[in-house]
């Protein structure tokens, strides 16, 4: 610790960056009932704190090291930081990324003049090839994180931290990937103030700092989940096992639920999108600092803005689950004229966020439904026993990766000898009680063949509704959606539909 300490206190960190600042997230405090603290690393020149790394790294080699140019290995972030910090300082780099790293990264490497080649499926893969190109091209080999100078860079957040928030500490949690940020704060917070607590923070799927603490040594794991790229370390490092494993207090895991709602919690405080691996230490603090028994103040890092934007729309659908705020529920209910209306009024005024429906022979219909939570868990399991209490067979499937990754994006398909189904898109006012109002005002011989919603958080709900309407009353069906007063647009004719859902 001694030798850390004189490491991070030397370090050339300041030569490039400044000191993030520390920001209380007042909505979160509130709902925690704890002061949280956000770390903006985020705000760095390459969005991330491995600026802070590899600059301390490569601003401590010699000159004859300098002249043989660095190489490193990176999924992104530590990448960034190295081309930027080669040029700053005059140095050849070249960076080799793995094929799964996000294009932003890859784009930005070479903006900041960094020499790319990407290789392999995982970091390991693009790690081993950086290795034997270092070694026959005489290269100086700038490791992400198992490198005392490293970690002393990243380090320099904890004497920030220290400095910036002098009163009552009770933890700061911080992501692990390889362990070098872990290290380096934790080799400095816990010499100076020992009582705090420091908190690793791993994804549920990539989590090689845990696995590691329990097998006594640096272990491989057999498969490492990718969503928190800048965090997917397959093993972690010898030197910052050793610091970790003395000293953190704890090593936590979240699920990517979590980790995307703790994206939104830190959109909703600063307006700025962090990327995953970034929000993964708010996503632990959030599940864990309820079980802390002593008083002070929580911390979390928020590490890298790196975000591919097509990334979002997956972001934005798993925050509301990750937040215990949506239940998402499989629901069988009789197929006959009014079980719609019957089942919407169950769940009286609550909101619902996903409807998905498309008719199939038999007694019963499945629906795929989305209800927003406003008490967490014990309301869902109230609705849930509300509807069983009336003869609906309910499956909770909040926590099934299969449905919310593919099987509600593909409920529907075509129906044999379907007669007089009309498709119709609608945009619904997002208010209580239109879905009811559209089935209310339905005739008792106007069937529901089809039914698609989903809550995109504006005004107006999108919905795709196919309805067995016959020909002679097709008039009457007209009148109804011009009192129904819902900007609606005839979709029968559409290609989509008849390669897709209409009748063969």
């Amino acid at each position: 610790m001694h030798d850390y300490v004189r490491r991070i206190l030397d370090s050339a960190v300041y030569e490039v960056a400044t000191e993030t600042p520390l920001e209380r997230m007042g909505m979160l405090s509130e709902r925690l009932g704890r002061d949280v603290f956000l770390k903006r690393e985020d705000l760095l020149p390459v969005f991330s704190f491995k600026l802070r790394g590899a600059y301390n790294k490569i601003a401590k080699l010699s000159a004859s090291e300098r002249q043989r140019g660095v190489i490193c290995a990176s999924a992104g972030n530590h990448a960034q930081g190295v081309a930027y910090s080669a040029r700053r300082i005059g140095v050849r780099a070249i960076i080799v990324m793995p094929t799964t790293t996000p294009s932003i990264k890859v784009k930005a490497v070479k903006r900041l003049g960094g020499e790319v080649i990407i290789f392999g499926d995982t970091f390991d893969d693009a790690r081993l090839h950086a290795l034997d190109l270092c070694k026959k091209d005489n290269l100086v080999f700038v490791h992400p994180y198992d490198d005392p100078d490293v970690i002393a860079g990243q380090g320099t957040i904890g004497v920030e931290l220290l400095r910036q928030h002098s009163s009552q500490l009770a933890a700061i949690y911080v992501p692990i990937g390889g362990g070098g940020l872990a290290a380096g704060i934790a080799s400095y917070v816990k010499f100076l103030r020992p009582e705090i607590r420091v908190i690793g923070v791993e994804p549920e799927d990539a989590a090689s700092m845990k696995a590691a603490i329990a097998a006594g040594q640096p272990v491989p794991l057999d498969e490492v989940g990718i969503f928190a790229d800048g965090v997917a370390v397959r093993q972690a490092g010898d030197e910052t096992f050793r610091l970790c494993s003395t000293l953190l207090d704890e090593v936590v895991t979240v699920t990517t639920d979590e980790i995307c709602a703790a994206i939104k919690d830190i959109f909703d405080h600063t307006r700025a999108i962090s990327e995953p691996a970034g929000a993964v230490s708010l996503a632990g603090l959030r599940k864990h600092v309820g079980q802390l028994d002593i008083p002070g103040a929580a911390i979390a890092i928020s590490s890298g803005a790196n975000m591919n934007f097509d990334r979002l729309r997956h972001v934005a659908e798993r925050a509301e689950i990750g937040e215990r705020s949506e239940a998402l529920l499989g629901v069988t209910i009789p197929e006959k004229p009014g079980s719609y209306r019957s089942f919407i009024r169950l769940l009286g005024d609550r909101a619902i966020t996903e409807f998905n429906y498309r008719i199939a022979p038999g007694a019963n219909a499945q629906i795929f439904v989305g209800v927003a939570l406003k008490a967490g868990q014990a309301e869902k399991q109230e609705i849930i026993a509300l509807l069983r209490n009336h003869a609906l067979t309910v499956v909770d499937m909040t926590d099934n990766e299969l449905a919310k990754l593919h099987v509600r994006y593909m409920v529907g398909g075509r129906v044999e000898g379907l007669m007089d189904e009309m498709l119709y898109r609608f945009e619904f006012p997002e208010r209580p009680g239109a879905l009811l109002r559209f089935l209310e005002g339905l005739h008792s011989d106007w069937n529901i063949s089809l039914f698609h919603y989903r809550n995109h958080g504006s005004d107006f709900g999108r919905v795709l509704a196919g309805i067995q309407v016959p020909r002679n009353e097709r008039p009457a069906f007209e009148q109804f959606l011009k009192e129904l007063g819902y900007a609606h647009w005839d979709e029968t004719g559409n290609p989509a539909y008849g390669m897709f859902l209409g009748m063969n």
